[in-house]
């Protein structure tokens, strides 16, 4: 198989890495933005010289971001070339017109290492929906934001040195807002339930919080009260309806979640044959990213493709899941009063155990309190099974 990749860099050189010792697969041409002199006769700035040879098999996009990813995707469609990708923005914004138009030009998409990416959690989605009927996944899909609520726990470190950490160990980039603000883990969120229940779902309807405004105090405070906090995506099938939403998530001390440390993830899917089935490991970083992107090659050249259907759009309904909530803010009026269980006041701020209430009833009440402190946060809390 000749493949060409598309952008060199940390996804494309993790690619070129896992290569170098497969017989089965040959790169004949790397397209990026500058020529160097790493790999002279490889390099090309033209993407036209990659579209019209006829002789490269499969692209490999490893530029990030929609434009001009999409459109250099949808030509290779169109050249009835196939198409690897890692790039979950891409997947999760086009998923349906990219799905159609390969289908139509008779060539594989696949973008396994999206969502979890050493992982084998989307494979193992498509493998076991075959057999089984998937009713809900949920898990920690990003490790830039593990990784800072890790060392916020066990190094007690503040939420900016945390970040730090991870910016200097190459886990965060240099402008974090997609991993910290949860918008990563959403897009992981869409991706993973459109496999899982046949459907389509539009990002801009997945209800999200982030962990921007976490502080020490929050986590002193589950501390004492045995939690730990991770960010959690978690989407569920109900008949004709799907849950979908993003937020911090508090679980006790013996979750499984409580116990995946640094940059790991965990994600688990639901089936009524199956039950639990959890999948733990890297979820990111340049060597794990580029073998899942291999195994994806190998796949294809050898026929091994569980070839993606389109479902029908479903409306995403959150008021069908409800839980407490952990609120820290300074905020006291009535918005809060229906909702509280347990309140402690320390420092000026309201440390807040809520009532059951809907997701979408807590983010809407988070949305009141943001217009009056801006620096509260709030989290789910799981239930112990």
């Amino acid at each position: 198989m000749k493949i060409a990749i598309l952008g060199f860099g940390t996804v494309g050189r993790g690619v070129l890495a896992c290569v170098e010792h497969i017989n089965d697969i040959e790169i004949v041409k790397i397209l990026d933005r500058q020529l160097n002199d790493e790999y002279p006769k490889l390099m090309t700035i033209d993407y036209q010289t990659i579209i019209d040879d006829q002789s490269i098999d499969a692209v490999v996009e490893c530029m990030g971001g929609l434009h001009p990813a999409y459109e250099y995707v949808s030509q290779a469609f169109k050249a009835h070339k196939h198409v690897v990708t890692s790039n979950k923005a891409l997947v999760s914004a086009f998923y349906q017109d990219l799905i159609t138009c390969a289908n139509k030009n008779n060539v594989h998409f696949s973008f396994t290492s999206s969502a979890g990416g050493a992982i084998p959690w989307l494979s193992s989605l498509k493998r076991a929906k075959r057999s089984d009927d998937i009713v809900s996944v949920h898990g920690i899909v990003n490790g830039t934001s593990n990784y800072i609520l890790d060392n916020m726990a066990n190094g007690k470190l503040s939420f900016a040195d945390a970040l730090k950490a991870a910016q200097d160990l190459g886990y965060a980039e240099a402008d974090p807002s997609a991993d910290i603000k949860g918008y990563d883990t959403m897009r992981k969120c869409v991706i993973s339930a459109n496999i899982a229940f046949d459907t389509l779902i539009d990002e801009k309807d997945v209800l999200v919080m982030g962990i921007q405004k976490i502080t020490i105090s929050d986590m002193n405070f589950f501390k004492k009260h045995d939690y730990r906090c991770r960010l959690i995506m978690e989407a569920s099938l109900h008949i004709d309806k799907v849950s979908a939403y993003v937020e911090p998530t508090l679980f006790d001390m013996n979750a499984l979640e409580s116990n995946v440390c640094s940059n790991n993830n965990l994600i688990t899917f639901n089936g009524k044959n199956t039950g639990d089935l959890s999948f733990y490991g890297q979820g990111a970083g340049k060597l794990p990213t580029g073998n899942a992107i291999v195994q994806d090659l190998l796949d294809i050249k050898d026929h091994q493709v569980v070839t993606q259907k389109l479902g029908k759009m479903l409306i995403i309904d959150n008021t069908y899941v409800k839980h407490a909530y952990y609120l820290r803010s300074k905020v006291t009026s009535d918005i809060l009063t229906d909702v509280i269980d347990q309140q402690e006041i320390i420092a000026g701020n309201s440390f807040i155990i809520t009532k059951p209430i809907s997701v979408v009833a807590a983010h809407k009440l988070a949305c009141e309190i943001a217009l009056s402190d801006t620096d509260y946060f709030m989290a789910g809390i799981k239930e112990s099974n």
